[in-house]
């Protein structure tokens, strides 16, 4: 069975991502846990974890961070 693809993304307070799936589904990620180190780090930058976007697949920022439904990072139902 072919796992959801992300279609939307926007970022919330707190460092939440309110994710929407390609068969209607919509989830809350905290990215709050994984925002440490060079690579992640940059996500601390209110103005550059905003610049989120979606793939067609996951959510991914400019510099090529990303965050993978299966990595199951935070999931909170909405």
């Amino acid at each position: 069975m072919l796992r959801p693809t992300a279609v939307k993304v926007v970022p919330k307070d707190n460092y939440i991502l309110d994710v929407e799936f390609d068969n209607g589904e919509r989830k809350e990620f905290d990215v709050k846990p994984y925002i440490r180190g060079e690579w992640y780090g940059k996500l601390h930058d209110r103005n550059y974890f905003n610049a989120v976007e979606t793939d067609g697949y996951t959510v991914v920022w400019p510099e090529g961070q990303e965050i993978e439904q299966s990595a199951g990072i935070g999931i909170v139902e909405v």
